[in-house]
């Protein structure tokens, strides 16, 4: 057995090798002037010894040391949990300058995408009415306004799932046989968009959470600024904010947070405070009202042509397998170079999937201060998880290792492949607004991806790209969000939740290049509202605050 086709060597100074394919005990591989015989069975996305390992030897993949072998291993030897450790390179530090040569975006000149223009920030790639809790509270208000609202205004349909329940009542309710049963069938997902009475909205949107109180006011500053965020999001023509008025994430503290972010906000937002109405009923009828109308003056609003510098994108993994960091999120990275160098601005989070290539990224800041700042926030969150006993080595999922993702370090060296290569302008903690452009902004979030995709909607992106090589449905619920898959294999099985496929990178079909310039169509297409995002036209609209605290 031949062929580069078979295996991948990522970096020249790698002594751990993907397979491409399933191959062999026995098999001869090669690449370039190098042959191996692969001593036991390698599947598809695990990795083998390139050369002998002694105990204690460091492993390197993507150029970095992402292991320590447990035990001597033979050069072609599968890795796996039992002989590998994490580890990682040290980091201090900026510690060389850094050249960024630009892709190629003179073909993207004078394009534009359809979004919505703002009068105080960067243009929406969709238009939504946002009603928010600032405290658990007041959720049950929340569901009754989601409940007089959704439908009414025709944003929610009765699912196929719905249907199918009651047509197993009626059918039981007839005594049918379990063969009946059995047949019933599942509607199609609807997914039309017609006969809405505010075409130009695209969505209430209820932004349930279980925070508020009881916290720390560490934890009510964060999550009023979370909040606040979305409120400002250009995504979001509105707010309605529903306030019990004792809680510890107060008004004050959200209009606060609203004004480090704009201190001239333009857009309505209607706050409703229930200790201070005569009652729930007066409070509720307020806050429907002020909604409807609000939603009706957003309507005003169309698609204008929009430059392409104000495309804010998050860059996000989850079930990330062994595929993605060699074909959707290198992918991903080629979108990420293009839009740095129209000036627009990518966004890389989860920092525990940054760890062992640290320093790498330190090189790419712009300045000292910047390397510094996200040398202090990686730090300080590897402390906190020891502190509980944990770190960032616990970050990889039973499904991750599974399927070739034995340590943090080799599922980081893969992740930052979407962050590009080019240089890093900004380092934010959370919940922190994005406000540069033409260069990467690193943003500290969580490694779960929900956590991490609100808070990225939170610090300004207005669109989302998602790379999956297990399959998830997650969303977001103003950020739509495009589902990248790292194989085709995952592209055919779940197509009902993946928007696009990089597979071809894998087979040989394609190569980086040529999909990350069609994923950057997608993008334009998507940002438009010419094309529907999967998990927006399934209504995955998934919000999950950050408590600050442990999350890997």
């Amino acid at each position: 057995m031949t062929g580069a086709q078979l295996i991948q060597r990522i970096d020249p100074r790698d002594d751990a090798i993907v397979a491409l394919q399933d191959i062999p005990a026995g098999a001869e591989v090669r690449q370039g002037s190098e042959a191996w015989t692969l001593r036991e069975l390698i599947p598809a996305k695990q990795k083998f010894t390139a050369r002998d390992f002694a105990k204690g030897d460091r492993v390197t993949m993507y150029g970095v040391t992402v292991g320590r072998a447990k035990m001597d291993l033979a050069a072609g030897s599968r890795l796996s949990v039992e002989n590998l450790q994490h580890e990682t390179d040290g980091f201090g530090g900026k510690q060389k300058d850094y050249r960024w040569v630009a892709p190629d975006v003179s073909s993207w000149g004078g394009r534009h995408f359809e979004g919505f223009r703002r009068p105080d920030g960067p243009a929406g790639t969709a238009n939504y009415w946002v009603v928010i809790p600032l405290v658990f509270c007041e959720n049950r208000n929340l569901g009754f306004m989601r409940e007089a609202l959704v439908r009414s205004l025709g944003y929610g349909k009765t699912s196929p799932y719905e249907r199918y329940a009651a047509r197993l009542l009626e059918a039981h309710q007839r005594k049918a046989s379990d063969e009946e049963l059995e047949a019933l069938a599942l509607d199609a997902l609807e997914r039309s968009r017609e006969q809405r009475p505010f075409p130009n909205v695209d969505g209430v949107k209820f932004l349930e959470h279980g925070l508020g109180c009881g916290g720390t006011r560490l934890d009510a500053e964060a999550l009023c600024g979370l909040l606040a965020g979305y409120i400002n999001s250009p995504n979001v023509a509105g707010a309605t904010v529903l306030s019990l008025g004792c809680q510890h994430a107060q008004v004050s503290i959200l209009e606060s947070e609203l004004a480090k972010r704009n201190a001239s906000l333009r857009k309505p937002l209607h706050i409703f405070e229930q200790q201070k109405c005569a009652s729930e009923q007066e409070m509720m009828r307020r806050a429907i009202k002020a909604t409807f109308l609000g939603v009706a003056k957003a309507n005003e609003q169309i698609r204008e042509a929009c430059p392409l510098s104000d495309l804010i994108v998050g860059v996000e993994c989850g079930g990330s397998d062994g595929f993605s960091g060699i074909s959707a999120n290198p992918v991903i990275g080629h979108v990420a170079d293009l839009l740095a160098g129209l000036g627009g601005a990518p966004v890389l989070s989860e920092f525990p999937e940054l760890c062992g290539i640290e320093q790498s990224l330190c090189d790419r800041c712009e300045t000292p201060e910047l390397a510094d700042k996200f040398g202090r926030l990686m730090r300080a969150y590897e402390g906190a998880a020891q502190a509980c006993g944990s770190g960032f080595d616990a970050n990889p999922s039973p499904g991750n290792i599974r399927d070739g993702l034995i340590t943090d370090a080799i599922k980081s060296a893969g992740a930052a492949k979407k962050g590009g290569t080019s240089p890093i302008v900004d380092v934010l903690d959370y919940p922190e607004p994005i406000t540069k452009k033409g260069g990467l902004t690193l943003y500290c979030t969580p490694g779960n991806d929900v956590e991490s995709t609100t808070a990225i909607a939170a610090g300004g992106c207005n669109l989302i790209l998602f790379s999956t090589g297990l399959g998830t449905p997650t969303g977001n619920p103003v950020c739509p969000t495009l589902k990248i898959s790292t194989n085709s294999s995952l592209a055919k099985r779940m197509a009902d939740i993946i928007d696009f496929d990089t597979g071809p990178v894998i087979t040989g079909e394609s190569t980086l290049a040529e999909m990350g310039h069609a994923l950057m169509e997608q993008v334009i297409e998507t940002a438009s509202g010419r094309y529907v995002p999967k998990a927006v036209a399934l209504g995955q609209d998934d919000f999950l605050p950050w408590k600050r605290g442990v999350s890997l």
